[in-house]
């Protein structure tokens, strides 16, 4: 970024996104693809980055290559189960730790890292490690004993809390203890997925070779609910690597995490993109059963008019007929929580003009200090972008400084489409605002 300008719009605006994830805490995984690629470095100070600016962050990488390098350099013959899981003898554990073992002192040894011509001058991160995943064996599956390959029996999250509340990046590897004293061997993005739940954090960041999830055209999925990440999973045709992925960010967000991201670790500010710009970098994994912010529906008119009625009762909102509604019903979006409407918005756009209409924009009282309005309002965006507009007006009485606070800038009637200006009411004389995209 050579330009300053791009530089200082790009830092302004990502002051939203710094003060939303200080004190949150991040999951990352790095698999062992990740720490062998050219890009390490770059990511290593990204890290870096994320902790200095508050927040919380536990790092699982895995090993897969590494094992496999040291298993042949061994002469040990490996197998692999037809899930793809390694069937770990007793013989291969020594090499499986010493292979892992590696990889977290480099990890280390980068992490700590400060020349005075570096990123990571001054940093002085410090990183811990240790006992924190209780493992179990996988046993005989389908006939094959796969010996000390086991699975996520619990994670210590006390133990986790008291070390990231004291400021450390903690590094989880592919490797869990018993109670008995046995070492397994496990998958990481297991570890990642389990241990994100156990601390239920704000998100799982799972670095991979491609950008993200892709549709059948090639085009990158920007966002996907879970029950349409199973979907794919069931159908589409992901390579084992994004299957994995997504797998584990379904797993996540199933169990409590907010979001799940699925990001390329071959390009270059990848993670910084993805946590501080509104489009990201890759494919984000989301779910929340209870509430959904989604297109209206006909059988939505009903719960859309009971909460409109009263902003229309008091002048807040223009009437709207229950047949108007009707017609425009696919115009709407809808913010349902347990079964109940308690926010919408209408987009009405002007497709030559490259702008569109936010209109009839409510939430329900009882929940508007709880951000449901800045989700109907990226709702709304998602849908205008996904048109091609470029821009987005409003028209308020009441609502002028949430609207600014939002990046809507004021404007002239003369700035609105033309249809809509012939439509302006100037008895109500509304204040319009507008906001590009």
């Amino acid at each position: 970024m050579t330009d300053p300008h791009n530089w200082l719009y790009w830092f302004r605006h990502s002051a939203p996104y710094i003060n939303a994830h200080r004190g949150r805490t991040l999951v990352l995984t790095l698999g062992g693809e990740v720490l062998e690629h050219p890009n390490l470095t770059h990511i290593i100070h990204d890290i870096t980055l994320l902790a200095s600016l508050g927040t919380r962050l536990v790092l699982v990488f895995g090993a897969r290559p590494q094992i496999e390098r040291r298993l042949e350099e061994a002469g040990a013959e490996t197998h692999l189960h037809e899930n793809g899981l390694r069937v770990t003898p007793e013989a291969h554990l020594p090499l499986v730790m010493e292979a892992v073992g590696r990889l977290r002192a480099s990890l280390e040894r980068r992490l700590s890292m400060g020349l005075i011509n570096s990123p990571m001058h001054g940093a002085r991160m410090r990183v811990v490690s240790g006992n924190l995943i209780t493992a179990k064996p996988l046993g005989v599956l389908d006939g094959t004993d796969l010996g000390y390959t086991g699975r996520v029996r619990r994670v210590d999250s006390d133990g986790l809390e008291a070390l990231l509340d004291g400021g450390n990046i903690v590094i989880l590897p592919p490797l869990g203890y018993s109670p008995t004293g046995d070492v397994f061997n496990l998958a990481y993005e297991d570890v990642a997925s389990q241990t994100a739940a156990a601390l239920r954090a704000e998100k799982l960041i799972m670095f991979a070779s491609s950008v993200g999830i892709m549709d059948e055209a090639g085009a990158l999925i920007r966002e996907l609910r879970v029950r349409e990440a199973r979907g794919l999973l069931n159908g589409a045709d992901l390579s084992p690597a994004q299957a994995e992925a997504l797998q584990a960010a379904c797993d996540a967000c199933s169990r409590g995490v907010r979001r799940a991201h699925i990001i390329s670790y071959e390009d270059e500010g990848a993670l910084l993109e993805e946590l501080f710009t509104r489009d990201g970098s890759g494919t984000l994994v989301t779910d929340d059963p209870y509430e959904e912010v989604r297109p209206a529906r006909a059988e939505d008119i009903g719960g859309i008019q009971e909460l409109i009625q009263p902003l229309e009762a008091a002048g807040v909102l223009v009437r709207r007929p229950r047949e108007l509604l009707e017609t425009e019903v696919d115009r709407f979006v809808v913010d349902e929580r347990d079964g109940t409407i308690i926010g919408c918005a209408a987009l009405y756009p002007y497709a030559e003009e490259g702008i569109g209409e936010l209109a009839c924009f409510a939430v329900s009282g009882q929940y508007r200090r709880f951000g449901r309005g800045d989700q109907v309002l990226a709702m709304i965006e998602r849908v205008a972008r996904a048109q091609g507009l470029e821009r987005l007006f409003v028209l308020t009485t009441q609502a002028e400084h949430w609207f600014r606070e939002r990046g809507f800038e004021p404007a002239q009637v003369a700035e609105l489409p033309a249809a809509r200006q012939a439509q302006y009411n100037r008895q109500r004389n509304s204040k319009i605002f507008i906001k590009p995209l």
